[in-house]
């Protein structure tokens, strides 16, 4: 696949065991950590504060939300996946950040993120927080874009 994505990260292939650009995706986890502590500077406590994006946005607010050690109010991951799955641990994390709510959705027509990455995604976070926390949703007939039952979700 190959394809530069210098904003946030490089995708490298499909597959669950393609090679992932471990340090794009670790600075793209700093820069948000940075905004972060921006609005906290601002006065916005880091529990008011959810991570929440699309593609590769969602796919870094899963990785930004389990790498930071601030308390956070939310995540919202949509049509991604987890960067750097295998990198979590294989139990629990203990982090302030083990009982939030974590809606997750994807079309099942998406041909850049197949469906199977945000399955593995599922059952990875569902041994990381609280199962209880964590919800897929497919849509039907969706591709690579957001629906209103998405945003709503």
């Amino acid at each position: 696949m190959n394809m530069a994505m210098p904003s946030w990260l490089d995708i490298i292939g499909h597959s669950p065991d393609s090679w992932e650009d471990e340090l794009g995706i670790k600075q793209a986890a700093e820069n948000v950590k940075a905004l972060m502590e921006q609005q906290m500077k601002n006065g916005i406590p880091s529990n008011r504060i959810i991570l929440g994006g699309f593609s590769q946005g969602g796919a870094l607010s899963l990785y930004t939300f389990l790498s930071t050690q601030q308390k956070l109010a939310g995540v919202t991951a949509l049509s991604c996946w987890l960067p750097q799955r295998a990198a979590f641990p294989q139990g629990p994390i203990s982090g302030v950040n083990r009982d939030i709510s974590i809606p997750q959705c994807q079309g099942d027509y998406d041909p850049l993120v197949p469906l199977m990455f945000s399955s593995l995604t599922v059952r990875k976070l569902k041994t990381l927080v609280n199962p209880a926390d964590v919800t897929f949703k497919t849509h039907e007939g969706v591709m690579h874009s957001s629906c209103q039952q998405e945003v709503m979700t």
